[in-house]
């Protein structure tokens, strides 16, 4: 994979212009010339990453101006919760909190679509990982409008002004986090059909895997083509330019997880953060702490 800054502009969705889902190929390989090679450069990046993004975090924490969020969207098997354990185990876990959002409960129903996902919006100084978030009122529940009958929204059909209006209530949402400080990262994990299908296959055949296989994932399967729309017209919808998508080729796992690490590492060096600077009187404070130490050495 050559040229990092490259690399990342490839994979954002550019505001204004269309995702194009179709002409993003889920296999990239980082133009590797074989397969052992990308692999291997591929988790050479995602270490260095690691590292990189461990102190980019102390940065963060320790200025406590800006908030991290970074929100994963993706098919089932596409990666999202190896990729959110091996791009984040360097970091100090105090910074950090990863939030599932599964399906609503009746007091997340009794309130707007929004409301639980601004329950769990990261404090200064940390990062905060959305498996899943918000995005699934525009893409689960656009596939399944009968879904929407719990959200007491009154009578369908939902047609596409109600989803334009959900569109632009998410614009404005994160516009709001942008403007007071939180940097909102967008990651779509995009995967191929035949490799989803290979990895619902592996988990059946493996005992330490079988747990996470659902019959639910196959019989979505058959409505693939009704949500790789809808994951095309969100993401052209709500690509912005205070938080744009990211479209992560998802078939090479340690491809996929070194551009994730890539991918928030920038983002939080975009914010040109560093450590708080100490003033005259906590130097010289710092000065008298030091005497009175070396004054208490044993002996």
């Amino acid at each position: 994979m050559k040229g990092s800054e490259r690399t990342l502009e490839k994979l954002v969705v550019k505001p204004g212009e269309p995702a194009h889902l179709d002409r993003r190929d889920p296999g990239w390989d980082g133009d590797a010339k074989s397969k052992k090679r990308a692999d291997a450069h591929a988790r050479e990046l995602l270490a260095s990453s690691v590292v990189e993004l461990e102190e980019a975090q102390a940065r963060l924490w320790s200025s406590d101006r800006y908030a991290v969020l970074v929100i994963f969207q993706a098919l089932d098997a596409a990666g999202k919760d190896g990729t959110i354990r091996h791009v984040m185990s360097g970091v100090n876990p105090q910074g950090v909190e990863v939030t599932s959002f599964k399906q609503p409960s009746p007091e997340e129903l009794s309130h707007d679509f929004l409301w639980r996902a601004a329950k769990a919006l990261p404090q200064r100084g940390r990062i905060a990982i959305f498996n899943r978030s918000y995005y699934e009122e525009v893409l689960a529940v656009r596939v399944h409008p009968e879904w929407l009958e719990r959200q007491h929204l009154g009578d369908g059909p939902f047609a596409d002004a109600f989803w334009r209006q959900r569109f632009e209530s998410i614009n404005a949402f994160e516009r709001h986090l942008h403007r007071n400080g939180t940097t909102v990262v967008k990651l779509f994990l995009h995967v191929s059909k035949d490799e989803q299908r290979r990895r619902l296959l592996a988990r059946l055949d493996d005992p330490a895997k079988v747990w996470k296989f659902s019959a639910d994932d196959v019989a979505e399967r058959a409505h693939w083509e009704e949500y790789m729309s809808a994951f095309e017209e969100a993401i052209t919808a709500t690509s912005t330019d205070w938080a744009p998508w990211f479209v992560i080729p998802a078939d090479d796992k340690p491809l996929m997880r070194a551009l994730v690490a890539a991918v928030i590492v920038d983002a939080i060096d975009s914010l040109k953060l560093r450590a708080p600077e100490v003033s005259a009187d906590q130097r010289a404070a710092n000065e008298r702490a030091r005497r009175e130490l070396e004054a208490q050495k044993p002996g």
